[in-house]
């Protein structure tokens, strides 16, 4: 899965100027969070990583420390 995400970052940049590095973070951080919460993997059965996780979750509850939840930015 890194490899595939690697390669549509790549994709995704291929043959694009930025106008800084403000415009290139954004760009990335939309894509990131749309892999996240839009774009379903054929290997997790169709579901976005967040679906999964919400699913682990329930079944496991005991395996996390926070609750998964639809946050834009990395927890801290």
């Amino acid at each position: 899965m890194v490899e595939r995400f690697n390669g549509r970052i790549a994709e995704l940049l291929k043959g694009r100027l930025f106008d800084s590095e403000a415009h290139l973070e954004g760009l990335l951080t939309d894509y990131r969070q749309a892999y996240k919460h839009v774009i379903p993997e054929r290997a997790l059965n169709h579901k976005t990583p967040i679906q999964v996780l919400r699913e682990w979750q329930e079944k496991s509850p005991e395996l996390f420390h926070k609750k998964v939840c639809d946050h834009a930015d990395r927890d801290s």
